[in-house]
């Protein structure tokens, strides 16, 4: 069975609540999308804020094939069977919690990042600053997401469609 969160992510830019900064008209990952410029980046801030929903978007607006690990369960192992893949579109893989890589993991990455041969997408929400290795960082954009605002939770809410009582609302809004 399919998380609802998962069920309920948008597919597209137009559809996709919040980080206005980022995705608004004129804005950086929006003219990214637009353009197909196909270029690694990290995405900080907290939890639930979209990270891993524009990563998908960014993929899927690029063609490519979109390849997604956790940092506390894979390894270079994981990379080499990305890397292995027989493929013409771009490989695009989002690492989330990529903080939780270790120095020599990070450093593995690096030359495919460099090369072009591998897009990534990091998510963080730790201060890539300190997280990432240098090298790494480097090579990729860092945009920073925001928490989402009681208008955008309630804006997600009402597209969700489901019958929630006022308190729920607030509890929802408020956590």
């Amino acid at each position: 069975m399919t998380p609802l969160a998962a069920s309920l992510r948008p597919e597209t830019l137009d559809d996709f609540v919040g980080q206005e900064h980022l995705v608004g008209p004129g804005k950086p990952l929006r003219v990214a999308i637009k353009k197909q410029h196909q270029f690694s980046f990290i995405l900080w801030g907290p939890p639930g804020v979209g990270k891993t929903t524009l990563a998908r978007i960014y993929a899927t607006a690029l063609g490519a094939d979109f390849y997604e690990l956790s940092a506390v369960s894979a390894g270079k192992a994981d990379i080499k069977r990305i890397l292995a893949a027989k493929t013409d579109a771009p490989k695009v893989l989002f690492l989330d919690e990529i903080h939780r890589f270790n120095k020599a993991q990070q450093d593995y990455l690096l030359p495919y990042v460099e090369s072009g041969e591998l897009t990534l997408i990091g998510a963080t929400t730790e201060n890539p600053s300190f997280e990432v290795i240098g090298a790494l960082l480097s090579r990729c954009r860092v945009f920073t997401l925001s928490a989402l605002s009681a208008e955008e939770l309630n804006t997600i809410i009402d597209r969700t469609k489901i019958d929630i009582t006022p308190e729920a609302r607030d509890w929802l809004i408020a956590a």
